[in-house]
């Protein structure tokens, strides 16, 4: 039998539990799993599950330490006290299974290159998309391929506003307040609707489809606070949805960009008949193609589906692999090469200003004469070709501009607004997006 040891008891703890207890028709591995213990910040509070009173403990230190508990499986979230919980188990020889993404894309580099030298592993699938399995695919079966691109719908929370403002023609602030109500949004929604949480997510997928380390300040997060129903309107009548995607690149020279920002997609693209809570990555590599991965993206089920899948990988490589005492006396040999981390060097970023993108602005302007030439000089004398440049209507006393430029450079394109922001007849520019 293969004891564990779970850190949290919340919605994925008590769905990984159900799982772990009741095997039958799944996986003959998990037959051989034992729940050693479980804990938990308080012992009182009701539960969704029934545990023995003498698995449930509030000492998590002694989870950790425990010399029987092989793994340790951390759904309790945070960074703190998770990441030194994490640290102490790896030193104390137990694998480790996370859900924990924003750890991960923090603290990764200190928690695998701790594991690699204790001859542990460090399993992560449940830490990005839910239950779409994605992380280990991206080890194992895509991993043959030379990934040229990853690009992901992986925050539920905004794919579920963005597609209810697309259906229903409604505001963002009254969308979102909804969608708190209704459990889809926490109380603080900043993670989810600044980026921050897609951010974390395609750090840890650009890091296993570019073989390099990614550190988490150099991801750029623009999130859907300025997403507006006219943005969404405008959208509609030139064939997009709006949708916030996370992208991780190879660019020329090497290279690796990686960014989170709403973007206008095609109505033809896979990625935009991607709707409500659900999440989708679209992974592009040589020889494969495009192949594209969807599902829930949360919730105590599909969650739990990946952290389960996690431990019984674990289970079946020390079934047939070395022992535990062997890994730690040589762990760079012990290691299984298609389970463990194994880049230490951290990828080269390629910076914003650098990137080629296509570009959909929405100006607000006086209704003078000339605006739209003035419009166009500016852009032209910064290197910025305009795909169509339209005056559309009225807001109040201004007048509502609307351009698409063809692709250009992020830089050329910031110095054209800056220019152009500073004319007279120019009131605000209240939206920029990216177009795919």
């Amino acid at each position: 039998m293969v004891k564990i040891g779970i850190l949290g008891l919340g919605t994925v703890g008590t769905g990984t539990v159900q799982i772990l207890l009741d095997p039958v028709g799944r996986h003959h591995l998990l037959q051989s799993v034992e729940i050693r213990r479980v804990g938990v910040r308080s012992i009182d509070k009701p539960r969704a599950v029934d545990l023995p009173s003498e698995l449930v403990t509030t000492d998590l230190d002694a989870i950790v330490c425990d010399p029987e508990i092989e793994i340790v499986v951390e759904v309790m979230g945070g960074i703190e006290p998770a990441r030194s919980l994490i640290l102490k188990a790896i030193e104390h020889g137990k694998h480790i299974v996370t859900a924990n993404k924003a750890l991960i894309a923090k603290f990764g580099d200190e928690i695998f290159t701790a594991a690699n030298q204790a001859g542990v592993y460090v399993m992560l699938e449940a830490a990005v998309g839910g239950g779409i399995p994605v992380i280990q695919p991206l080890k194992q079966s895509l991993g043959v391929n030379r990934i040229g691109r990853v690009t992901g719908i992986i925050n539920g929370t905004t794919n579920y506003i963005l597609t209810r403002m697309t259906v229903e023609g409604g505001e963002f602030a009254d969308i979102l307040a909804d969608a708190q109500k209704l459990g889809y949004a926490e109380a603080d929604p900043t993670a989810d609707i600044d980026g921050l949480d897609a951010g974390d997510k395609i750090a840890i997928l650009a890091s296993l489809a570019f073989g390099g380390r990614i550190k988490r300040d150099d991801v750029y997060c623009e999130g859907i606070r300025k997403i507006g129903a006219v943005d969404i309107a405008y959208a509609d009548k030139l064939n997009f949805v709006i949708k916030l995607l996370a992208i991780a690149e190879r660019v020329e020279g090497g290279a690796v960009s990686v960014r989170v920002h709403p973007t206008f997609v095609p109505r033809d693209r896979p990625l935009a008949t991607v709707n409500g809570v659900y999440n989708a990555i679209l992974v592009e590599g040589d020889p494969l193609g495009e192949v594209m991965l969807f599902g829930p993206g949360a919730g105590a089920g599909a969650t739990a589906s990946a952290v389960v899948s996690d431990i019984l990988a674990i289970v079946g490589v020390r079934q047939c692999h070395i022992s535990r005492e062997e890994a730690i006396e040589s762990p760079h040999n012990a290691l299984h090469p298609l389970l463990s981390c194994n880049h230490t060097e951290y990828s080269q970023m390629a910076p914003l200003s650098s990137l080629r993108s296509s570009f959909y602005v929405r100006f607000l302007c006086l209704d003078v004469p000339g605006v739209i030439g003035k419009l166009g000089t500016s852009f032209g004398e910064h290197h910025v070709s305009i795909e169509s440049i339209v005056q559309t209507g009225f807001q109040g006393d201004r007048a509502e501009i609307v351009v698409v430029t063809h692709d250009v450079s992020e830089a050329d394109f910031d110095s054209a607004l800056a220019e152009i922001g500073s004319l007279e007849a120019i009131d605000s520019i209240p939206s920029i997006i990216r177009v795919l």
